[in-house]
């Protein structure tokens, strides 16, 4: 495993291949994404483990809507009886969750068991979980400009700083490493301001397959690189 100085703060996950598996196995899409939500919370605990206690999940993406209603349905079902089922010892062991997206076009009782999952977890400081749900990238900022138009900010005097103060991730240090699964080189809309420098790691493994090996090897691999932010080399 990597030592701590050279590891990532903050890890997001593109979460692909659910279909992928499932389609493998002779099963309907929904029973993969059903293995994939039993893949996070080990990951979960081997990032904790290894000194990472920030991570954001791509769940759903404002593009997803277009998918068959029933996987639609059964995957906004599948949200609900998750946050449900883990937000009690989410919250025993301090993790914060925070739902990032558009939640206000979710189905209405899920919104309610994000609201709840929100209050009850919003003063925990041990770990640090975003759920990408109904997010867009692109959407993302757009919103944090309508927000700041709402507040009466003179656009014309929006900075950086401004900006990120009006993003879902407000708060959240930026991702340094960006994993995706099942090997598609592509970033999909996701965090894509937050993520301007991100260290990205590929893997052709399916994301209900993906356990603590494969976070170690991307943590190994982040480990190795040479950081660049436009100029000088950061050897982190």
């Amino acid at each position: 495993m990597t030592d701590a100085p050279r590891l990532p703060r903050h890890i997001g996950i593109i979460m692909d291949g659910n279909g992928r598996w499932a389609r493998q196995r002779g099963l309907p899409r929904t029973e993969g994404h059903r293995a994939g939500i039993q893949t996070i919370r080990p990951v979960m605990e081997a990032a904790d483990a290894a000194g990472v206690h920030h991570l954001t999940l791509y769940a759903f993406s404002t593009e997803n809507w277009s998918r068959p209603r029933e996987e639609v349905a059964a995957l906004m079902q599948l949200f609900e009886e998750t946050l449900q089922r883990e937000v009690d010892e989410l919250h025993a062991t301090g993790v914060r969750i925070r739902v990032i997206g558009r939640q206000d076009q979710l189905p209405n009782h899920l919104q309610t068991v994000v609201a709840a999952a929100e209050e009850l977890t919003r003063d925990n400081t041990q770990g640090f979980l975003n759920v990408a749900l109904n997010y867009g990238g692109r959407a993302e900022i757009i919103d944090a400009v309508r927000q700041l138009a709402r507040a009466g900010v003179d656009l014309r005097t929006v900075d950086e700083a401004t900006l990120e103060g009006a993003l879902y991730t407000a708060g959240s240090p930026d991702p340094d490493l960006i994993v995706r699964t099942a090997g598609e080189l592509r970033t999909s809309n996701f965090l894509i301001w937050q993520a301007a420098y991100a260290e990205l790691h590929v893997t052709e493994t399916l994301w209900p397959d993906f356990g603590g090996r494969d976070l170690e090897a991307a943590l190994a691999d982040y480990a190795a690189r040479v950081r660049r932010f436009g100029g000088v080399p950061n050897p982190r």
